[in-house]
């Protein structure tokens, strides 16, 4: 079983910065993958970042250059630094952990950018 805690997110102006993360508490199961994905209104659901065990990252061509994923194997922790950030960036991100034994989402975050 996978149980996933999000925290960050909020309301910033255009240009304006937010950290996401997310902690899982892992039992029996390994983590392979972590990373994020938003539901931005209209949109469909979109991969944002997401990184590996061994550390290679993937980044959504909407966030390279302003979001960094960072992860703690140890803790079982990723994070998302989200810097210059547009209004087209507004919307629910999830953080998903693909472990051996399934894919699992967090409860969800919003994120909101507006002037």
């Amino acid at each position: 079983q996978v149980h996933l805690v999000e925290s960050g997110g909020g309301l910033v102006q255009p240009g304006g910065s937010l950290r996401l993360s997310c902690a899982a508490s892992v039992s029996t199961f390994s983590i392979n993958v972590m990373g994020w994905y938003r539901y931005a209104p209209g949109k469909e659901r979109e991969l944002v970042a997401a990184v590996t065990s061994g550390g290679v990252t993937n980044y959504a061509d909407s966030v390279k250059g302003r979001f960094t994923i960072s992860r703690d194997n140890a803790k079982n922790t990723v994070s998302l630094h989200m810097n210059s950030l547009k209004i087209e960036d507004t919307g629910v991100y999830y953080c998903l952990v693909g472990s051996t034994g399934g894919d699992y989402w967090g409860q969800g975050t919003q994120v909101t950018i507006s002037s």
